[in-house]
């Protein structure tokens, strides 16, 4: 399996709002950059972390095998499979969620559902010339949902850190 850098390129926005917050953080969708610092942040902090999958063999390679030696369910990391991702159990306040899940036209659904309750939201591979590229994501379809946005943009492949409880203005 061949890992690209493209594939982190939402860390330091991750990392910065992580930073700020103190609550429960949801992740939808397991990935090789995230679920590793997502889990060792809140297990430091003792934060409740809850990371959704609708790809059985993610949750296996991080939740019940051996992955380089570690497993990275425990106290304080859940893992929860989804068929359907209408059917997750979401619907609750959260201080971070990051949305990085597939199929892509889901994002904007989730986004949606949590626009009122997640103070900081970050979606991944949100660059303009990806909502193009990959139309399935309607992004823009999103963004007037929220009173604050700052993008990402240091990378190719961009971030947005989306809120409407936090000022984003100074985020960087």
């Amino acid at each position: 399996m061949k890992i690209s850098g493209n594939y982190g390129t939402h860390l330091a926005a991750l990392i910065k709002v992580m930073s700020l917050t103190t609550g429960d953080v949801l992740e939808l969708g397991i990935g090789y950059f995230s679920t590793p610092y997502l889990h060792y942040q809140c297990l430091l902090d003792k934060r409740h972390l809850v990371s959704y999958e609708n790809d059985k063999g993610w949750i296996r390679r991080f939740a019940t095998s051996d992955f380089y030696n570690h497993r990275y369910q425990g106290e304080y990391h859940e893992f929860k499979y989804t068929a359907d991702w209408a059917d997750a159990d979401i619907d609750k306040p959260w201080d971070v969620v990051l949305v990085d899940h597939s199929p892509d036209f889901r994002r904007a659904i989730e986004v949606k559902r949590l626009a009122h309750l997640a103070k900081f939201i970050v979606i991944h591979d949100s660059n303009e010339s990806g909502e193009r590229k990959y139309r399935e994501y309607h992004y823009s379809e999103i963004y007037p949902l929220f009173k604050y946005k700052k993008v990402w943009d240091k990378d190719i492949r961009h971030a947005t850190v989306l809120s409407n409880f936090v000022n984003l203005e100074n985020l960087w």
